[in-house]
């Protein structure tokens, strides 16, 4: 089984400042039993930040940008030395990979980086990756390590994605203020109303909070990986999930995963704009795995040109699927609702009979 393992700054950040040591050395234990049982392993990381804050003798969590990026180019070395110095007592090696957004929106990159890491892997080298807070910018920026730990699930086609979390997983409200919330052990659907209770923002040294771990679980949910929320601060949980036993929640779905090109399209490209569509079409791409054709388009939305990813929703605003376009916004204007064999009298030329062909499009959820 090919995992990744997500944890978060609260997991090992110290209360007196920095750093857990014990508590990233018995994550490196744990991590080090499930390779034993065979298992691939990836882990994404926060902590650069929380690491640098403290040796900056930052307190609370950075607002300026520039003072975080500062704090993450300070803490990254500390973080990285750690867990060199966690799992090399296992016998391990480790190798540090920073990402940021672009990586997943650039075909070429997106493949070197998928083939890096699976190298990595396979040579029994534990890959530590975290978001490349020194350099990125808003436009370039996951946001949170929840999503990028989602896409580096999609990206290496992992079996499972186990988000390391400081509660025990989702509950039915929040465990610290309301002693009736109840522990949720299976989540086969994420609804608006499971977002709506887990919205909230983060702790003071790290920017996740529930609410980004359920975004997270979609992502991975949709590319057919299951994923679970467990407490990162009790040990040994890692290998028993593994080997059946419940903790935490567990977010179980019974789609397939993607093919890698369409978890690229779905998850890596950023929509340029929407197709919303008639209900044959919605069937025709959900249900029949077809192509999508002019004839079953409603409206077009946003400006993008030929190639560039869109969405495509339903008439009730639902995304249904995500693809790359054959048409620009002004030629699908022109063309929606006619038959493929109308397309050259309409625009004069045609570049296919789809708009979106069915190896470019990704069905979502």
């Amino acid at each position: 089984m090919r995992l990744v393992v997500k944890i978060g700054s609260n997991i090992l950040s110290a209360k007196e400042g920095g750093l857990d040591e014990r508590r990233m050395r018995a994550i490196a234990d744990d991590v080090c039993r499930a390779l034993e049982a065979g298992h691939e392993v990836a882990v994404v990381s926060s902590g650069a930040v929380a690491a640098g804050m403290s040796r900056l003798g930052i307190k609370g969590r950075p607002a300026d940008i520039r003072l975080k990026q500062a704090a993450a180019a300070v803490g990254q070395s500390q973080l990285m030395w750690l867990y060199e110095k966690v799992f090399s007592g296992n016998g391990k090696k480790v190798a540090q990979i920073l990402l940021t957004r672009d990586v997943f929106t650039d075909r070429a990159r997106y493949i070197n980086s998928k083939n890096t890491i699976l190298t990595l892997i396979g040579l029994g080298v534990v890959p530590i990756i975290n978001e490349n807070d020194t350099v990125a910018m808003d436009e370039i920026r996951f946001g949170d390590n929840d999503q990028l730990a989602a896409l580096v699930a999609s990206l290496l086609g992992a079996d499972r994605l186990m988000i390391l979390s400081d509660v025990d997983g989702l509950y039915t409200a929040d465990p610290r203020r309301d002693p009736g919330a109840r522990l949720i052990p299976v989540v086969s659907e994420i609804t608006r109303e499971m977002e709506k209770t887990a919205g909230g923002v983060g702790s003071s040294v790290g920017t996740g909070g529930m609410y980004s771990k359920i975004l997270a679980a979609r992502i991975a949910m949709s590319a057919g990986i299951s994923v679970n929320i467990i407490n990162g601060r009790k040990s040994g949980l890692l290998m028993e999930v593994l080997q059946g036993e419940q903790y935490g929640t567990l977010f179980h779905t019974e789609s397939g995963k993607l093919p890698a090109r369409k978890g690229w399209i779905a998850y890596g490209l950023k929509a340029k704009g929407r197709l919303v569509l008639d209900d044959g079409a919605k069937d025709a791409i959900v249900s029949r795995g077809k192509s999508l054709l002019p004839s079953g388009i409603i409206l077009v939305e946003g400006d993008f040109d030929r190639g560039d990813p869109v969405y495509c929703v339903s008439s009730s605003g639902k995304r249904i699927a995500k693809g790359l376009s054959n048409y620009s916004s002004v030629e699908i204007e022109k063309i929606k609702g006619m038959k493929s064999s109308e397309i050259g009298s309409a625009l004069g030329y045609s570049y296919s009979d789809e708009v979106i062909h069915r190896d470019n499009l990704a069905v979502l959820g």
